[in-house]
């Protein structure tokens, strides 16, 4: 008589799983509404937009690989609970790989291997342009890629996107954080 039956335990194991998935859906709303509070400016300018167009690792776009850069650092910061600047440390995140050209091209082949050595610097250029970058997101933006920089970052916000950015692009380049590609409308 105190035995479930399997139809109940199939029914409680729905339960945690849809339970699960809807406390995954929150945070990702969550993580997503607190980078547009930080950075509407960004991500409605078309440079951004354009990074839709360039492949990053594997199949993913520069904008996708920022946007999970900008989370990934998010979480990183709350799950160490490392005090830092969310702004700084959101639009840092999204303005790292701010290059945009696509580093793939046959126009682009001397820069190819190279290309982690300079894309920050480049980076750098195209987003202090465009907007008036505060001391640690130029840190971020242009230490991103340490050691290859040399020169480690400074502070806390460039040290936790400079993690983030990495285990991104691992789990890029190793498929297991797959992307959608070029969209072919954001190609033309």
């Amino acid at each position: 008589m105190g035995e479930k039956t399997v139809r109940q335990r199939g029914k409680e194991r729905n339960a945690k799983s849809a339970q699960r998935w809807q406390k995954a859906y929150e945070r990702q709303r969550d993580l997503q509404q607190r980078i547009n509070t930080a950075a509407q400016d960004i991500l409605q300018s078309d440079n951004f937009k354009s990074t839709r167009r360039h492949i990053q690792h594997g199949n993913m776009t520069v904008n996708n690989h920022c946007m999970n850069v900008a989370k990934y650092s998010l979480a990183i910061s709350e799950k160490l609970r490392i005090r830092c600047n969310e702004r700084e440390l959101i639009r840092g995140a999204l303005l790292h790989d701010y290059f945009l050209y696509d580093w793939h091209s046959p126009e682009h082949v001397p820069l190819y291997k190279l290309h982690g050595l300079f894309h920050p610097g480049t980076a750098y250029r195209n987003a202090s342009k465009e907007y008036e970058l505060t001391p640690r997101e130029s840190d971020i933006i242009r230490k991103h890629m340490w050691p290859l920089t040399i020169v480690p970052p400074m502070c806390r916000e460039a040290w936790i996107v400079t993690t983030a950015d990495k285990w991104c692009s691992l789990l890029e380049t190793l498929h297991i954080h797959k992307g959608h590609g070029a969209r072919k409308d954001d190609r033309e």
